[in-house]
Order: C-alpha cells, then sequence, then structure tokens
C-alpha cells in the first residue's frame, strides 16, 4: 500500500504548491485535494493528473466533501483566510480560528489511517497546531505544524544569495514562533561545518540585517504577488516526505511542548526529529543565554494569545 496525503484547502496557493512539490518528490501514491470550491480542487487534480506520465504514479481525487479523506496517511491543512500585507500572522487568529474549527469537525467523521499524521500550515500556525493537538482525533505527537521550517529556508536562502555561498551548505536555525517573536539562532550557525563568522566579511551585523529582511519577506512577498506559495510547498514536501519516509529528519517543526529549554503547555518550533507518526523526538538544542531568553518571551507571546481564544 502506497502512502495517501489529503491537503485541505487543495485547491488554493499553497496546498496546490504542496501538491505539486509532492508530485515531483514521488514518495505519494495517492493525493485527495479538499476544497470549499470544488471546481478549483478538481482542476488542479486534473492539472496535476496530467504531468503524471512525466513525474511519478499518483492517484488524484478531489471534493468540497471531506469523504475522500479516508483513509489518508497524512493530512495537510492549508485552508485558511489569506494575510493582508501590514498584518502580522496572529492578527489573523480571531479569524482564521472558527475556520479550523470546522476543519477540524469534519476530519473527526474521516476515517483516517492508523497511526495518520496532522500537518499544519494554516496561520497563525503555532496556535492553530495547538488546536489540532488538542482536538483528539490523533494523539499530540501525531500533530505537527510547518512552524519555522520556511523561516528557516528563507534565512538559509538568503544567507547563500548575500554572501555568495551554495544555499545547501548553510545551517542556520530560525526557531519560536512562526511570527514576529521568531528567534535566529547564530550561535550556532555554520557554512559547510564552517562557523558562518568564519567567513571574510560575514559579520555578526550582516547576519542580523539578513534575518530582519528574512522577517519581513513574507509580507514582502504578498506585496509584490498577493501570496506565498513556491517556497511553501517545497517546505511542506519536506515535512510530509519526512513522515511518509520515516526518515527522522531533525526539522523546524511546530509541535506541543513538555519542557525543553524550560518551554511547555504551548505548540512552537524546536529542532524535532519527524518520522512515520510524526514526532519521534524534541531536541533540546544549546543556545545563548540571550537566544533562550528570546525563545521564553516568544512562548509567553503564544500562551497570551493561546489564553485569549479559551
Amino acid at each position: 500500500m502506497g502512502f495517501k496525503v489529503s491537503i485541505i484547502g487543495g485547491g488554493g496557493r499553497v496546498g496546490s504548491d504542496a501538491a505539486y512539490a509532492l508530485q515531483l518528490g514521488g514518495h505519494v501514491r495517492e493525493m485527495a485535494l479538499v476544497d470549499a470550491n470544488p471546481d478549483m480542487a478538481d482542476g488542479e487534480a486534473l492539472d496535476l493528473r496530467h504531468g503524471s506520465a512525466l513525474t511519478s504514479n499518483i492517484k488524484f481525487t478531489s471534493s468540497n466533501e471531506y469523504k475522500i479523506v479516508d483513509g489518508s496517511d497524512c493530512v495537510v491543512i492549508t485552508a485558511g483566510l489569506r494575510r493582508k500585507p501590514d498584518e502580522t500572522r496572529l492578527d489573523l487568529i480571531n479569524r482564521n480560528v472558527g475556520l479550523f474549527k470546522g476543519i477540524l469537525e469534519s476530519l473527526k467523521g474521516c476515517k483516517l489511517a492508523d497511526g495518520a499524521t496532522i500537518v499544519v500550515v494554516s496561520n497563525p500556525v503555532d496556535i492553530l497546531t495547538h488546536l489540532a493537538a488538542k482536538s483528539g482525533i490523533v494523539p499530540e505527537s501525531q500533530v505537527i505544524g510547518l512552524g519555522t521550517v520556511l523561516d528557516t529556508t528563507r534565512f538559509r536562502s538568503l544567507l547563500a544569495d548575500k554572501f555568495n555561498v551554495s544555499a545547501t551548505d548553510v545551517k542556520a536555525l530560525v526557531l519560536g514562533e512562526h511570527g514576529d517573536t521568531m528567534v535566529p539562532i547564530l550561535s550556532s550557525a555554520t557554512i559547510a561545518g564552517v562557523p558562518m563568522t568564519s567567513y571574510e566579511g560575514i559579520t555578526d551585523q550582516a547576519i542580523k540585517d539578513v534575518f530582519e529582511f528574512t522577517r519581513k519577506s513574507g509580507a514582502e512577498v504578498i506585496r509584490l504577488k498577493g501570496g506565498a506559495g513556491r517556497a511553501v510547498g517545497i517546505s511542506i514536501k519536506e515535512v510530509v516526505e519526512a513522515i511518509a519516509r520515516d526518515s527522522h529528519a531533525v526539522l523546524p517543526v511546530s509541535s506541543v511542548q513538555s519542557g525543553a529549554l524550560g518551554i511547555s503547555d504551548i505548540s512552537l518550533s524546536l529542532p524535532t526529529v519527524v518520522g512515520r507518526h510524526g514526532v519521534v523526538e524534541v531536541i533540546e538544542p544549546v543556545v545563548s543565554a540571550e537566544e533562550k531568553a528570546l525563545l521564553l518571551k516568544s512562548a509567553d507571546s503564544l500562551k497570551e494569545i493561546w489564553a485569549s481564544i479559551n
């Protein structure tokens, strides 16, 4: 039996880009696209199906009804209202929580595969990940948010562009909230295993300047083209394929925290071993005192938001 992924919001920009990235990856055997707009879901599924002969043999289904989600090994939730250019991700909370709760109610009626995972992409992702984890649809460890996977890849790519090195050689993490309180972990940043500041012209200030652009990049993409999609789709692929392959990849995904760095009772991103059934282990990273303080502040910020909706 192959690996089945259902994408809630599969007719939208992020959902369809994720579907395309997963098609190119070739580790998914079946894909179901669910969207409130059935024509968009059907159109995306047909467009993807047309490329199967040149990519991978995937069965595509589409609907505005959740019955096609039955049997899914992984459910990716991308549906949500789009962030405005001048709006923080957390500003979306009141607009998106109601919609998200409706999606969770629909999923409760689905018969997911044993050990199925839920991957939350909709914003504010940490709050919605916590909501999904507390819903009881699957065990908490089987709920993962995309978290700062996208911020991390943006940061690495922009650092590589700035300093003219290979993006795949840059290892620099962004942790905490996927939002305004995200934290760059500069104390362990490297290029091909060498501390980043060993390279000529790369200073702490130069790295921080790149991070500030990283922090604003999502809003900039929204301003320029209406919404992010490509890098988000690739980031989703990275997480879903870690699940499908049981690869134990270490990714900065969001999950319910239970003590690492003194953080608990909220979902945010820390380095996490990801396997076939979601969270295998949360790694407690060695960070500077300043970085730890900022991560605790990020957790407190999210806890305030969580308290406001419960």
